[in-house]
């Protein structure tokens, strides 16, 4: 779907990341570059920097869902990714709020940890993860990292367990 003169329209779905290379300002700028207008609802709010996250405050509930709203009743989005959503009534949030996204490819990227090693979702998130956002996802994109704690396993050491994780998945 297209906004004005046919530019198509992508949302993302994610935290706000302080130093601008990472979440909503690194979709926003991939967007940009692919010729796509980028639109976003934030979920969390960072401080952060190259040498890692200092803190991390989650959005209510309330306001996500009041923003992915927003989105719907007016533009007519094409395509939406995920990205940090910090702990389970944000997934559980998100999840709900796709209904007015129903015909809408949603990639989920079920950030976890930060490159710093900086924990980005809450344990107790996981399983909203895996049972309320990854049925409704069109691709979901973990890392080794994330697929190994998405369920439950040892991080893939070979091309073989690499794909027999993923097809789990």
């Amino acid at each position: 779907m297209t906004g004005a003169k046919g530019t198509p329209i992508a949302l993302t779905i994610a935290g706000s990341d302080s130093s601008g290379g990472a979440g909503i300002q690194a979709d926003l700028k991939t967007f940009t570059v692919l010729g796509v207008y980028g639109a976003s609802v934030i979920t969390a709010i960072t401080a952060q920097n190259t040498q890692g996250v200092q803190d991390v405050l989650a959005l209510p509930p309330a306001m996500i869902a009041a923003q992915m709203t927003s989105i719907a009743t007016d533009l007519a989005v094409g395509a939406i990714k995920t990205g940090m959503l910090a702990d389970r009534a944000t997934v559980e949030t998100v999840a709900a709020g796709m209904s007015a996204f129903e015909t809408v490819p949603l990639v989920v990227d079920p950030v976890m940890v930060a490159t710093s090693g900086d924990v980005l979702l809450a344990p107790d998130a996981i399983d909203a993860v895996r049972t309320r956002l990854f049925p409704l996802a069109t691709v979901i994109t973990p890392n080794l990292s994330e697929a190994a704690q998405l369920l439950d396993e040892p991080t893939a050491a070979s091309e073989d367990e690499m794909e027999a994780q993923g097809r789990r998945l």
